[in-house]
């Protein structure tokens, strides 16, 4: 039953920013518990952990944050890595923006310190000042490929700042080499992340090709997109499941 699985799950997640509706809403809550918790939640290629952190970074570039404290404080009692959570949330800054990073940032320390988990959590940039470009344009190559070379050849005098500069010493240097998510993993948040913007659909296709240069399956991708589906709504939705085709077929 999925009303079975929906109770399993939401005591396990610890869903409770609904539970200001229960009284007056119920049926709203029970389609929503159902679907989330009942069906979505069971099926599929993503682990647990994959889950949250794929909803960290859409509820980030959505600004969907009600449930951010309750997700993080119930991921901490299932021994999920704090540090590995606050760097799902640091790999949207460059795609997102500083603002909104920030402002889940804020409800995921509140909800470390509810928990007992000391601040700031250890360090874990591997870039210096002299190396974060090199170290950049390896990790973006390791994506794109060397076409990443052309890219950088085309772009005129006045755009280098951003398309090669920024892009491969912010994006890349300071954000992809940081400890301890691996490429593949920030390739599938980072699909989330511009997903959740809408409109970003050259983007959304860019990484979804990204993803499969990196080995996450066509499957991994929809059922990152029905993990945000019900918070993100199916004309994104859509919309990034006719990339993910173009790009996998």
């Amino acid at each position: 039953m999925r009303s079975d699985a929906a109770l399993a799950n939401r005591q396990k997640f610890a869903c409770s920013y609904l539970d200001d509706l229960r009284a007056t809403d119920p049926e709203f809550c029970a389609v929503h518990d159902n679907l989330v918790y009942g069906e979505i939640m069971d099926h599929g290629t993503l682990t647990d952990e994959q889950r949250v952190l794929v909803l960290l970074c859409s509820w980030t570039a959505a600004q969907n944050l009600e449930g951010v404290e309750d997700l993080v404080r119930a991921a901490l009692r299932q021994h999920m890595d704090p540090l590995v959570m606050r760097e799902a949330i640091y790999q949207c800054a460059p795609y997102a923006g500083f603002a909104r990073t920030a402002q889940t940032l804020r409800h995921f320390n509140r909800a470390l310190e509810a928990e007992g988990v000391a601040l700031p959590l250890e360090k874990a940039g591997t870039v210096t000042e002299e190396s974060r470009f090199a170290d950049g344009l390896a990790a973006q190559k390791a994506i794109f490929g060397q076409g990443i070379d052309s890219m950088h050849a085309k772009a005129r005098p006045e755009e280098r700042d951003v398309v090669v500069n920024y892009l491969s010493a912010w994006c890349f240097g300071d954000t992809y080499t940081r400890k301890p998510l691996d490429l593949r993993l920030r390739e599938l948040l980072t699909f989330s992340v511009i997903v959740s913007l809408g409109g970003c659909e050259p983007q959304v296709k860019a990484h979804a090709q990204g993803n499969a240069n990196m080995g996450n399956s066509k499957e991994n991708l929809i059922d990152a997109l029905a993990q945000m589906l019900p918070y993100i709504g199916f004309p994104r939705t859509l919309n990034a499941l006719a990339c993910v085709n173009e790009v996998y077929g």
